[in-house]
């Protein structure tokens, strides 16, 4: 199943609007700074997105018509689309029910994540109702599924260390095929931040 072809990617992201992103660095970066680092966060999912050759769509929580997220889609040459739903996980379905092909989902705090992730994930899914590459927080960095699947994304704790152990089990109980990927570093600290700074991964954020 080549990639290239074959699938389409889902970047989820929130508008890099001062004081509602990356809100859990507010306290060391400040609020614009915070900002920032969402604007480099989002640049960067979108390089590893647009590298695998597929078409690619911006998912805006937040001000759809934000002039970074305006411009940003413009130079990337990017769909943009509203996520719609009450939680994460009703958003994550009105992406994949909205996309005919199948679909790979990421966010944009896993700046560790590089296109060959992407590859294997998308090669995956020739033989796999799900790819999942986990997070080390508990969580994911990377969905992707061959179909929609309409109750995979119910009752769970979003955003809470369970998250993944509790998509496992909904895939168990539905009775489909996942292929798990290496783990990869999610980004929410500061140390998480330093990390990827020092690894190369991001350009250090001034504090604002």
């Amino acid at each position: 199943m080549p990639a290239d072809i074959s699938v389409e990617v889902a970047v989820f992201a929130r508008a890099p609007v001062a004081g509602q992103a990356k809100t859990r660095l507010i306290p060391v970066l400040g609020a614009e700074g915070a900002a920032a680092l969402q604007r480099q966060l989002i640049e960067r999912s979108l390089r590893t997105a647009r590298a695998l050759g597929a078409r690619v769509t911006l998912w805006i929580a937040g001000d759809l018509v934000h002039p970074f997220v305006v411009e940003t889609a413009r130079r990337f040459g990017v769909a943009v689309a509203a996520q719609v739903g009450a939680d994460l996980g009703a958003r994550m379905h009105h992406a994949f029910a909205a996309t005919a092909a199948p679909l790979l989902l990421i966010g944009t705090d896993c700046p560790q994540l590089q296109p060959e992730d992407l590859r294997a994930a998308a090669a995956a899914l020739a033989d796999h109702e799900v790819v999942i590459q986990p997070a080390t927080d508990g969580g994911y960095v990377l969905i992707g599924l061959a179909r929609p699947q309409p109750t995979l994304f119910e009752s769970i704790a979003w955003g809470g260390p369970e998250v993944l152990r509790q998509t496992q089990a909904r895939i168990a109980a539905l009775g489909i095929r996942c292929a798990l990927r290496p783990v990869r570093d999610d980004l929410d600290t500061p140390a998480d931040l330093q990390r990827a700074i020092t690894a190369g991964l991001l350009e250090p954020v001034a504090c604002a």
